[in-house]
């Protein structure tokens, strides 16, 4: 099934209440300075990642891959490291410990094989794209996997999310032609990749969109996390728009893939 853009913005309109932004936003209405119709730097489309940091935010070699009877095609790609400086995450001593049993065990442990949400800013660099969709007070960044989304609230500065939610809560705002968003509210259990770095429910993360070409956005993310990182760190990458006249996310409901690796044991135990 395809998500049409014309769909997923009467949706935002009737339930979010915002205004109707993305319906006067298509290439048309945003003029050449590259503008939506708020005046605001117009991101709007479909991005995507063209990197492994999916696998391994920090630099690695190409190695097997965790579901050996896929040989080759279930390799890990080597990777460039994207922190910025390059380096490596500054994990406090036992946060390591915990970090390399997760790594040893990674499919029985990453959420994201289960097909729960992968958090910010994980769904980011995941290898499937992903839409932005601007309104005058809001934005909605809709993923393809698991079909996430979230809602970043330009009018609520200092809005507290009651309660910890899997792709946090989203404050946004502009500096200058580079959107900023605030993402609190985690849940401690995403991952910021598939090699178990990892984060407690005091993770903090200000994202950074700016547009340094017509289909090309430069994306940072500062991760704060006092519990598990010594110091702050931050991760750098392009994002990519998808130029196909028809570029559109499409549907990826992953729960029945993950089914029988959750449950299989369950139906092969009640047959026996």
């Amino acid at each position: 099934m395809m998500i049409s853009r014309l769909a997923i913005v009467s949706l935002l309109a009737g339930v979010l209440g915002c205004a109707p932004a993305p319906e006067a936003a298509p290439e048309a209405a945003v003029d050449t300075a590259g503008r939506d119709v708020y005046g605001n730097p117009d991101l709007n489309g479909v991005w995507q990642a063209m990197n492994s940091a999916h696998w391994d935010i920090e630099a690695h070699a190409a190695r097997q891959g965790p579901m050996v009877e896929l040989g080759a095609l279930g390799g890990i790609p080597a990777g460039r490291s994207v922190l910025v400086g390059g380096g490596t995450i500054p994990y406090l001593p036992d946060a390591a410990e915990q970090r390399d049993a997760n790594r040893a065990d990674a499919i029985a442990r990453d959420p994201a094989v289960k097909c729960f949400l992968p958090g910010i800013p994980r769904a980011t660099y995941m290898p499937f794209p992903f839409q932005i969709v601007q309104g005058e007070n809001t934005i909605m960044i809709l993923y393809e996997f698991a079909s996430a989304g979230r809602v970043v609230y330009m009018d609520k500065p200092d809005f507290e999310h009651p309660f910890e939610a899997w792709m946090g809560h989203s404050r946004g705002r502009y500096e200058g032609d580079t959107l900023v968003i605030d993402v609190t509210s985690h849940v401690a259990d995403t991952w910021f990749d598939a090699s178990g770095n990892f984060h407690s429910d005091a993770l903090r993360v200000e994202e950074r969109f700016t547009k340094v070409g017509e289909n090309v956005l430069q994306y940072e993310a500062r991760i704060e996390d006092p519990k598990v990182f010594a110091e702050p760190w931050a991760i750098s990458m392009p994002l990519y728009r998808r130029l196909e006249p028809d570029a559109q996310i499409l549907e990826y409901k992953c729960v029945e893939f993950a089914e029988e690796l959750m449950y299989g044991h369950l139906v092969k135990g009640a047959e026996e």
